[in-house]
């Protein structure tokens, strides 16, 4: 059954929230130019109700979604974020966009999305807690047809990294070639391998010694480098509020950590797992053969998960009457 809510029930939500908006000294700097939204998208927004001024949040009372209008600002690199604040961590990010962090909060609040806790790293590790979410990415590509996809799909496991493995000696008799990309650490007595290793290569690698430590090293970084996409859910941490010694309250999330893939304890939106930005077998990297280019709009959805199981519950017929 669709979500009715009024523009009342909105402005309400959005009061206690925007009375401790965050003001960073760059927010007198000149606001982005105007948000052009591809024809093929614009359908996404029929019907909605703008959040901001910008124009850049909409709540879609019918879907029960809050939609997103954002750009592509990273391809390559650690990532620390699917989602920032304008003008704030673009370079940690996939996506930027030009709205305050309570303002998408409040969004979520008014579709039913409940908010949770934050990570916690003291005294033991807390996993971020919250309503899961789904992450939806629309964009229109180089045809100029409009693209679908999970959020989740954008983003991997990081790979471009060194991968090391302690075998003691070469084998007698191997000589690795110097234009070789495996390299051999003879003070540590490491194999050193970066990037993904393919199946060609790694067969290629295997040839050279039959050498059962230098065997078992090559099999081990060709497993471990393999592209793995990121597989964790999203869930509505909420961020929280810190307030100054003269009393004045400004939520955490205006910092710019909306939508993260590393745990941050101000993230509005983070992973369900442990993850982190200094910690490579835990890191994520943008999958960037299919991330469109750069400053291409792109309408991320949110929406709570269950939203959609409840919806199909109610479209399941009555279960028949036992004798």
């Amino acid at each position: 059954m669709p979500l009715v809510l009024s523009r009342r029930l909105v402005i309400l939500a959005l009061i206690p929230l925007a009375a401790f908006a965050f003001r960073a000294h760059g927010d007198e700097a000149a606001p982005p130019k105007e948000f052009a939204l591809p024809e093929p998208l614009q359908p996404l927004f029929k019907g909605t109700t703008s959040l901001n001024p910008q124009g850049t949040v909409a709540l879609d009372k019918q879907e029960g979604r809050v939609l997103l209008k954002t750009r592509v600002c990273l391809r390559e690199g650690l990532l620390e974020m699917l989602l920032c604040k304008s003008r704030t961590k673009e370079h940690e990010s996939i996506l930027t966009v030009d709205s305050d962090a309570y303002v998408i909060h409040a969004g979520l609040l008014a579709i039913g999305a409940k908010s949770g806790t934050p990570v916690r790293f003291q005294p033991d590790f807390q996993p971020p807690q919250g309503d899961a979410l789904e992450v939806w990415l629309n964009w229109v590509d180089e045809s100029g047809k409009a693209q679908r996809i999970e959020a989740q799909q954008w983003v991997r496991g990081l790979t471009r990294r060194y991968y090391v493995e302690k075998i003691g000696p070469l084998p007698q008799g191997l000589k690795l070639p110097k234009e070789s990309d495996l390299k051999y650490d003879a003070a540590e007595q490491e194999l050193i391998w970066f990037g993904p290793m393919t199946d060609a290569k790694r067969d290629e690698l295997l040839k050279l010694s039959t050498g059962e430590a230098y065997q078992k090293a090559i099999r081990a970084m060709h497993a471990d480098s393999q592209v793995r996409g990121m597989e964790a859910d999203f869930v509505f941490a909420g961020s929280g509020f810190h307030e100054s010694q003269d009393g004045t309250k400004w939520y955490q999330a205006e910092a710019g950590n909306l939508i993260c893939v590393a745990n941050f304890g101000d993230a509005m939106i983070d992973v369900s797992i442990r993850s982190s930005d200094v910690n490579s077998e835990a890191s994520f990297e943008p999958w960037t053969e299919r991330v469109p280019p750069l400053g291409t709009p792109v309408v991320v959805e949110l929406r709570p998960a269950a939203m959609d199981d409840d919806k199909q519950a109610a479209q399941k017929p009555d279960a028949p009457a036992q004798p």
